[in-house]
Parts: C-alpha cells; structure tokens; sequence
C-alpha cells in the first residue's frame, strides 16, 4: 500500500511516538509521582496509603502508567490534560471519586471554576444531562468542600 501511494507521488510524514522524556537516572515511578505531586502534593502517599495491604501494585501502576506515561506526555498542557480528563469521568459517571480528584487537581492548577462548570454543560449534549448534572454536583462537593477548609 505504501509502495503504491508512493507510486501515485504521495509523500507521507513518518510517524513518530510523543514520549514523554525521562530525566536523566529517573524511574518510571519517579516520574509518575513527580506527575501526579502537581496535580495534589498528597496523592502518592494517598494511594499508597489507600492500596498498601490490598493491592499496592495498582497504586504503582497508576503511578507509572496512568502519570508517567500517560500524564506526562507533551502534547498536552496540564490544564488541558485534566480538562479532558473531567469531561471522559464525567461521560463515563461511574468514577465519582476520581472525578472529585480531577476537580481539585484542575482547579490547584489554575483551571478556573466557571471552566468546569462549562465542561458539564458540554457534557449534557455529549452524555446527556443525568451525567452533566452529576457532574456538576461533584464540583459544587469539590468547592463547599474547600471553602469549609
């Protein structure tokens, strides 16, 4: 197929994997922890905390997998990574917990509050409104749980 695009004159970019770049000497899990630590200065500890006698291999692989290599990717800017990653837990409305986490972690880094509150209108068109009004619950829990602290 390639040779005969080729044939046609049709010049295709060579593809290219957008890894995120490890510091010189840093693990995975370093890497990872260092990720999520932006986005909650307690949450490594937290997970570990929450998993160690039951299943601290998840906490390591959420470390590793879901804010090393996924989270730490360059093509997006950490207010844009977890501005999606609000609207898919809002879509997916199982995940009220992580949802909450994600609310708080975008609102520590400069994601304002009338951002997320139009992320959960968007997602009535896309999920329908039992998920956006969920949603936008989770961020009225989020921020009374923060003006009481």
């Amino acid at each position: 197929m390639v040779a005969e695009r080729e044939q046609e004159g049709k010049i295709d970019e060579v593809g290219f994997t957008q890894s995120p770049s490890f510091p010189e000497g840093a693990s995975r899990y370093e890497l990872g922890a260092q990720s999520l630590s932006q986005l909650d200065e307690n949450q490594v500890e937290n997970l570990q905390t929450t998993f160690k006698d039951i299943s601290p291999d998840l906490a390591r692989l959420v470390i590793e997998y879901g804010f090393a290599d996924i989270f730490s990717r360059p093509g997006l800017d950490s207010q844009h990574r977890e501005m999606a990653t609000i609207a898919a837990l809002t879509a997916m409305g199982t995940a009220l917990a992580q949802l909450k986490f994600h609310i708080k972690a975008a609102l520590n880094i400069g994601v304002s509050q009338i951002e997320i509150r139009e992320i959960m209108i968007l997602m009535s068109v896309y999920c329908g409104f039992p998920a956006a009004i969920n949603g936008t619950l989770a961020l009225k829990e989020v921020m009374s749980e923060s003006s009481s602290s």
